[in-house]
């Protein structure tokens, strides 16, 4: 554990990192692979929406010993010809769950399962949901994902740019239909639970999104005045220094949703946590994901089609390319004009700080450069003492 607050502390300070930008190809392509194969899945497999979204009825039996599979095997031809889902409780009761079926269908499926059970028809509660209830909650969950994407857009252009805002825009659309194949795939149902989650997970991805995009804003203010970095190398900057603090705050997020997931939904039972579990969980892998490997690397290609920033380019590349003609390192070089520019203040004293020979002076006036006068007595100042050294 402390090698990895050592590391996060060197990453914050810039002494380590990792090219997360520059190898931003390798990053597009493996989300273009996850993307296509959840979008394979909705095609070929499509969600499976619960009673909420589709409409039907829901049927709890009092505490019985019965099992899952055994229930599932005595109600099979009772459910008018639609597939039941059948869940334990934690009570001992059974919940059985029948989408699309009607309310004429639900009350004959109602007398046919307690008969089935060995159970009074009375002891057996029948929920229903009609379907128009239920398409009119889907309407309103497409609106309030239409117009949160909205308002994030909006407000991502005004605090920092249009650019920033298509990048995090983009990031969320990546998120949103990552966990949505998952949901086709795994064949889970698709309840408001599901949808309280995507929301929730949207906004967490968000977070990381803005914290980035809040110190890479800072760092690239005044990034034309100089010639050393393009905006690449700034945005990887930023993104190493907040990226332990993402790598943390994911890890401690996904612990209570993992729990959840793994131990209420699958050891202990309870399939309703699952739901809202499952979209948390895969929403905020992909979030933190997104955060660092999609949304800053598009930023980085937006903003280095702008002339200046080409133009920044072009400048650092030959700079670093005539460093590399001399065999100096880059950024040796870099820290010793730092240098030379705050001691050396004129032209002729940089060439002779460069050069680092006294005797430079000697040469230019050799070669018909007038020699600087200097102070009286400097020169000898310390002779005829030992080793020339001053009192």
């Amino acid at each position: 554990m402390s090698k990895l607050g050592t590391l996060g502390h060197k990453l914050h300070r810039g002494e380590v990192s990792y090219d997360f930008v520059g190898k931003r190809k390798i990053w597009y392509g493996i989300s273009i692979l996850i993307t296509i194969t959840a979008i394979i899945g909705l095609a070929v497999n499509g969600l499976k929406e619960g009673i909420e979204f589709s409409g039907g009825a829901v049927f709890t039996t009092p505490k019985t010993s019965l099992s899952v599979s055994d229930v599932q095997n005595k109600i099979s031809g009772d459910t008018a010809g639609h597939d039941a889902t059948v869940q334990k409780l934690g009570t001992g009761s059974v919940r059985i769950q029948v989408s699309g079926i009607s309310t004429d269908a639900s009350k004959e499926a109602q007398t046919k399962i307690a008969q089935s059970l060995n159970m009074p028809k009375d002891k057996v509660d029948a929920e229903i949901v009609g379907p128009s209830w239920g398409k009119e909650i889907s309407q309103k969950a497409l609106e309030g994902l239409v117009i949160f994407l909205v308002l994030v857009v909006i407000y991502l252009a005004i605090a920092f740019e249009w650019r920033m805002a298509v990048a995090a825009l983009v990031a969320l659309l990546h998120d949103l239909t990552i966990t949505t194949g998952v949901y086709a795939l795994v064949g889970f149902e698709v309840t408001p639970g599901t949808v309280i989650g995507l929301l929730t997970i949207l906004g967490y991805s968000l977070y990381d999104t803005v914290v980035v995009f809040d110190g890479l804003k800072e760092a690239s203010k005044d990034i034309t005045k100089q010639n050393k970095f393009t905006f690449s190398d700034v945005a990887n900057r930023s993104l190493n220094s907040t990226l332990v603090r993402s790598i943390n705050t994911t890890v401690v997020a996904l612990l209570p949703v993992a729990a959840l997931l793994f131990i209420g939904g699958g050891i202990l039972g309870a399939g309703m946590l699952n739901d809202i579990a499952l979209a948390l969980f895969v929403g905020l892998t992909a979030g933190a994901y997104s955060s660092i490997f999609i949304a800053t690397p598009i930023v980085a290609d937006l903003k280095e089609r702008e002339p200046q920033l080409k133009s920044l380019r072009k400048r650092v590349l030959a700079k670093r390319a005539s460093d590399a003609a001399k065999g100096d390192d880059p950024r040796a070089t870099e820290a010793a004009g730092d240098e030379r520019d705050r001691e050396v203040p004129d032209d002729e004293d940089a060439a002779t700080a460069t050069a680092g020979v006294v005797g430079q002076r000697s040469q230019g006036t050799a070669a018909g450069r007038p020699a600087r006068n200097q102070p009286p007595g400097r020169g000898n100042r310390s002779r005829n003492r030992p080793s020339g050294k001053r009192r």
